[in-house]
């Protein structure tokens, strides 16, 4: 009962569901693991330091400029962010504190995504 109210002081990657950590997937991606869920937006949350964490949004299709949509999550969630380029995912977005549904109905709202496209993970 003790380990499942502690379960999110675990570290784990927090994109190992698109890489496809297990090698059965490896084969079935033909390569790199961001292109096996190209059409679905992730959005993480990760722990920092004590209460502090960290919002991520990866898989927004390049024909969206993330800086304006950085912009505009910053604007009107009132916290700060960052385009951080990745080497295997591209562009990703990082909004500091918990902003998972605030993105996820953000993108609704604007229609870059429909529900169904949205993959909302966290604790």
């Amino acid at each position: 009962m003790t380990d499942q109210n502690i379960i999110n002081l675990r570290s784990a990657d927090p994109f190992a569901d698109v890489t496809g950590s297990s090698a059965s997937d490896s084969g079935a991606t033909g390569g790199a693991g961001g292109q096996r869920s190209s059409n679905l937006i992730h959005i993480r949350i990760q722990q920092r330091s004590g209460k502090k964490t960290l919002t991520t949004v990866q898989g927004i299709g390049e024909e969206f400029d993330k800086k304006r949509l950085l912009r505009a999550f910053k604007k009107k969630f009132a916290c700060n962010g960052t385009v951080v380029e990745h080497q295997e995912y591209g562009e990703v977005i990082q909004l500091q504190g918990d902003q998972r549904t605030n993105v996820s109905q953000f993108l609704k709202e604007i229609g870059i995504c429909q529900a169904e496209q949205l993959k909302v993970h966290g604790f």
